[in-house]
């Protein structure tokens, strides 16, 4: 019985929307008849029901429905449904029309009452559905009076769209919008004036007494956000933003929902647009292997690869908690993807050749590593045994599982290396690169730089300093960074793998590079403080292994250009496979002696052109940064 309540009173509206439809359709009917025979003096009597009435109610009542006339909602009433009505009023017509001929050849139906029908008939059924809406937001207007005050900055689509779900939502009260466009200056946009430019909104915040800005300029580049973004801060205000459309669709915000100003927005990275036909393509129904599954690039990379199409996801993590809470992550996401995780460390053989055997993968991405560069520093035995063995013990286990395609995660720091991490990692690129000359397994190498908010990166050292009081620690003044967001790295690892050749080493476009100094007052301000006053920054010198400034480029790697513009193809330089097989086999040795002094060494001899810093006279620490070359200047 409560069902049958419940379901009678979520129909009752539409019934009753229903009936006034139809009541307004026999009342033009009837009007109009009554106007037109009105000025004859012998005028034929109009009955108020007849079959020619109740033909014209089942006709129109047909069209309405086929057209969807009540699939929208009062409450939201707007162009849309207007459009609707008088699509359903001008087909309602003919239908109206091929009815009644078929029925008595329209023989006293005059023509001035088909002419004016569609139009009367629009405006009958359209103004009631207005008025409601108007009368709904004037209620929550009203109600809205203790609510928050808010300056909108930015009166576009986006600010538009955000005045209609504020007004729903009754919490906010929007009070103006502030554009830099002249043409909107005095206009309205959904009721709500254009106040003035953004740059004026320290004086426009004080007289309309707002007590929140919003940013509504989700497409606006990180320069233009950047100026917004101080603007705001004069003000004293608090100040979100509209999520972009990509988070929304990727799920890193919600519709609707406002975000705090992140510091990868105002970092001048512009969006990736990668081939997503030729990635899911490639990616498309296969099984796929994950190293270091639970760190931020693993844990993405699986995201990616299970949103594009794969349809098995392994994997291969030694930290416990990582592998559990990114499997759950990835289960409750994607149910519909097949998941294998293996425990253990993957340079470890028996776990590696269990692993491969049990997920049979098409593709291996290796993005198990040490990346803390002073720590490894003092660390050589685990960043060689981690970092280069293991990378040429899953290599080594890929090929002679005959894996389709090994990808491996390498960095900007093997370009030059004058550090460990540099060096353990252009080993283990080249170790691949001898495989790819001796087995059929197709080798991918990716280079890119910091990954904003990864694990151990600057970003969140610095919002733990913050929130602790200060300091924030930089290391020297001039010090600078590449950085890219996790999503955009991942993307660009699927793509470069994705491109098809056999041997290959992909340098990634990082932007513009970032001075850790800057970097660091944008979070303070971003904070709601500022640097020097309530936050200090302190300056702690450059730390074991680390230069003032990274290289894109090798100068032995001739670069060409790609089919996506923000991928270089490097070419390799040479390696011997019987040298590189004997230093690694050295190296395993002395690894398992835990001969540092040996290791040194050998590290040495086998990345001839690793140079740690301050070590050599010739060093000196550069101060040009190379820009990633303009597509139209790269060599072919």
């Amino acid at each position: 019985m409560s069902s049958w309540r419940d379901r009678w009173k979520s129909g009752l509206p539409r019934v009753a929307v229903v009936a006034h439809d139809l009541a307004m359709v026999w009342i033009v009917w009837q009007a109009l008849h009554r106007l037109r025979w009105g000025i004859e003096a012998n005028a034929p009597a109009i009955p108020l029901w007849s079959a020619e009435i109740a033909l014209v109610l089942a006709a129109q009542g047909l069209v309405f429905w086929q057209v969807g006339l009540y699939r929208g909602l009062w409450r939201f009433a707007g162009v849309p449904d207007l459009w609707n009505i008088l699509k359903a009023s001008v087909l309602g017509l003919f239908a109206i029309v091929l009815g009644l001929f078929l029925y008595n050849r329209l023989g006293t139906v005059p023509r001035t009452v088909l002419v004016l029908y569609p139009l009367v008939l629009m405006g009958l059924l359209g103004a009631p559905r207005l008025l409601y809406r108007a009368w709904k937001d004037s209620r929550v207007d009203s109600a809205s009076k203790s609510s928050v005050r808010i300056l909108i900055l930015g009166a576009g689509h986006a600010g538009e769209a955000l005045v209609r779900d504020l007004r729903r939502s009754g919490t906010y009260q929007p009070v103006g919008f502030l554009d830099d466009a002249v043409r909107l200056r005095g206009s309205k946009v959904q009721g709500v004036p254009v106040l003035g430019r953004v740059q004026d909104v320290a004086e426009i915040a004080r007289e309309t007494a707002a007590k929140l800005l919003v940013i509504a300029m989700p497409s606006a580049d990180a320069n233009a956000l950047q100026r917004v973004v101080v603007s705001c801060e004069r003000t004293g205000l608090p100040f979100r933003m509209v999520p972009k459309l990509q988070d929304v669709l990727e799920g890193r915000s919600l519709p609707g929902e406002l975000k705090e100003v992140a510091i990868e927005d105002l970092l001048g990275r512009k969006p990736v647009l990668p081939d997503w036909k030729a990635i899911r393509g490639w990616l498309g129904a296969r099984s796929v292997l994950v190293t270091g599954a639970g760190g931020s690039i693993g844990s993405e990379l699986c995201r990616q690869c299970a949103r594009h199409g794969a349809r098995r996801i392994t994997l291969i993590e030694v930290d416990e908690l990582a592998l559990t809470t990114t499997e759950a992550a990835l289960k409750r996401d994607f149910p519909d993807v097949e998941y294998i995780s293996v425990l253990g460390d993957c340079g470890d053989p028996a776990v590696i050749a269990h692993a491969l055997k049990r997920a049979e993968p098409d593709a291996v991405f290796h993005a198990a590593a040490y990346k803390q560069v002073p720590l490894l520093e003092l660390q050589l035995r685990e960043a060689v045994r981690n970092n280069s063995l293991a990378t040429e013990t899953v290599a080594r286990a890929c090929c002679l599982a005959d894996v389709g395609t090994f990808v491996l995660i390498s960095t900007d720091k093997a370009v030059d290396p004058v550090n460990v991490l540099g060096a353990t990692k252009r080993l283990a690129e080249m170790a691949c690169q001898a495989l790819a000359g001796q087995f059929a397994t197709r080798f991918v190498t990716v280079r890119f730089g910091n990954v904003l908010d990864s694990a151990g990166s600057v970003v969140p050292l610095f919002r733990e300093q913050i929130r602790a009081g200060g300091p924030v620690t930089v290391t020297d003044p001039e010090v600078t960074r590449f950085f890219m967001t996790i999503p955009e790295a991942c993307q660009l690892i699927l793509q470069a793998s994705a491109l098809g050749t056999h041997e290959a080493i992909y340098t990634l476009d990082m932007g513009e590079p970032v001075p850790i100094r800057l970097l660091a007052e944008q979070m303070i301000r971003l904070a709601g403080k500022h640097p020097g006053r309530d936050i200090a920054i302190v300056y702690t010198g450059l730390r074991p292994g680390e230069k003032l400034h990274e290289t894109l480029f090798h100068a032995d790697e001739r670069y060409r250009q790609t089919t996506h513009p923000k991928i270089l193809q490097a070419e390799p330089r040479d390696v011997t496979a019987a040298h590189l097989e004997s230093s690694i086999g050295q190296l395993r040795e002395a690894s398992s002696r835990y001969d540092l002094d040996l290791l040194n060494t050998l590290l040495r001899m086998a990345v001839p052109e690793f140079q740690p810093v301050g070590t050599h006279p010739d060093y000196q620490e550069s101060a040009t940064v190379v820009a990633f070359p303009a597509r139209n200047a790269r060599k072919v």
